[in-house]
């Protein structure tokens, strides 16, 4: 054991000459040696692939996460990246487990590289074709917030720094987890422009945290077809339970060429973005049928929807909303199948430092929404929080080399059975 500590706290001390480096807010960083592949080597199947199976999360999570009377917002993308960076150090069930319920069907070493693809992919100022005014703006970040004096393996920081951009922040779990708190929420709300406050809430983060994996998307766009402010006005809005209620509703001054599907029990209709680098899909079902059609919706079905959009003219009315939910994922996602990630005696991430004495604490998620006349302005981020199964136990070492009094008792009720002492090991006290 002893020798054991003695590796352990050598590689930490290697580790830290080596990858240390002075970074923003936050505080140290432990970076890498190795930069951000900018372009990575990922097939177009393996971009096609692992958008299937996050669009089949996505929809999988819908179902998990909704409820019957409340709204619902979320960005599955930043939950699975998140995840991705916790599945780089997940070994054995632990990552079986996280595999099938995320869908990651890609072998590790195509993995990552094609969630950076597709990270670099889907940022608007790779279109050349398209101007800067017509861009959206889309930020998508990774941070890591490591317990100083850790030896989490140069493996695990390379993949993260190869594939999703992320250094090591260097915080102080142990003597002080506020300040640690206090830091990460503070960097998710400048990454989304103050739009997600306290991720992290008090007393999440404890003594025995280790790493925070955080993920943080911003996002705004104009609509192609904005909306005239001046024919918004309070209308009615069913609800479930049939009653209604009065918000403002946005209605275009002219039909315009929108995307539009007419089914026995749904419409749908597409609202493109500016530039046409995005769009918004409304999917209405028809009265009476919601809870069945929400049933199923899965990733094959809502793909079936796009493909049979045809573009008509469409006079559209929709609501003004703007709104902001957060989702504790643990059980959630234990019960959508990733149970041992969240055990402290089943969890192995012994990617991330070598051992299995660490689990996820809580997996934790905040999204922003706000749709008006002249576009839609969304921010989410997910925190991953991995912890220690317990503290630590320190290496003690006593020798018995002076007199001592000894007890032989019964455990179960606590009766003394012999008590003695030995003054002289070698008299047999005869």
């Amino acid at each position: 054991m002893k020798r054991h500590l003695q590796i352990f706290f050598a590689l930490a001390a290697i580790a830290s000459l080596l990858l240390s480096a002075c970074g923003p807010s936050g505080g140290e960083i432990a970076q890498s040696k190795l930069k951000r592949v900018t372009a990575p080597d990922a097939a177009p199947s393996d971009l096609s692939e692992l958008v299937a199976g996050n669009n089949a999360f996505a929809f999988d999570m819908y179902r998990a996460a909704r409820s019957s009377d409340d709204n619902l917002f979320y960005s599955p993308y930043s939950i699975s990246l998140a995840l991705a960076m916790a599945y780089a150090g997940a070994r054995g069930e632990t990552a079986s487990q996280m595999a099938d319920t995320l869908h990651f069907t890609l072998p590790s070493d195509r993995f990552h590289p094609a969630f950076n693809a597709l990270d670099l992919a889907q940022r608007p100022e790779q279109a050349s074709d398209v101007s800067k005014k017509q861009r959206f703006e889309l930020s998508i970040v990774n941070s890591m917030w490591g317990q100083k004096d850790w030896p989490f393996l140069p493996e695990f920081l390379d993949t993260i720094a190869l594939n999703y951009g992320a250094g090591m922040r260097l915080v102080d779990y142990q003597t002080a987890p506020e300040p640690a708190r206090k830091a990460i929420n503070d960097w998710v709300s400048d990454e989304t422009k103050g739009r997600i406050e306290d991720l992290i809430p008090q007393g999440v983060i404890d003594r025995l945290t280790r790493l925070v994996l955080v993920n943080a998307i911003y996002f705004k766009a104009a609509w192609e077809y904005p909306f005239e402010e001046s024919l918004t006005e309070d209308g009615p809005f069913k609800l479930l339970d049939g009653s209604q209620v009065s918000v403002p509703m946005m209605s275009l001054d002219t039909p315009e060429r929108l995307g539009y599907l007419d089914r026995e029990d749904f419409q749908a209709v597409t609202l493109p973005y500016k530039g046409g680098l995005a769009e918004m899909v409304i999917l209405l079902p028809d009265e009476g049928q919601f809870e069945a059609f929400e049933a199923s919706l899965t990733a094959e079905r809502f793909a079936g929807i796009l493909s049979g959009i045809e573009t008509q003219s469409v006079n559209l009315t929709v609501p003004k909303f703007s709104f902001t939910r957060d989702l504790s994922l643990n059980k959630i996602l234990a019960g959508m199948g990733i149970k041992d990630a969240f055990d402290p005696a089943l969890a192995d991430f012994s990617g991330i430092d070598g051992s299995r004495d660490l689990y996820i604490q809580a997996a934790l998620h905040k999204a922003f929404i706000a749709v008006d006349e002249a576009g839609t302005e969304a921010a989410a981020s997910t925190a991953i929080v991995i912890g220690l199964t317990s503290l630590p136990i320190s290496e003690i070492s006593i020798r018995i080399d002076r007199p001592f009094i000894f007890v032989i008792r019964d455990i179960s009720t606590g009766s003394i059975l012999f008590l003695g002492r030995v003054v002289n090991p070698d008299s047999d006290g005869e």
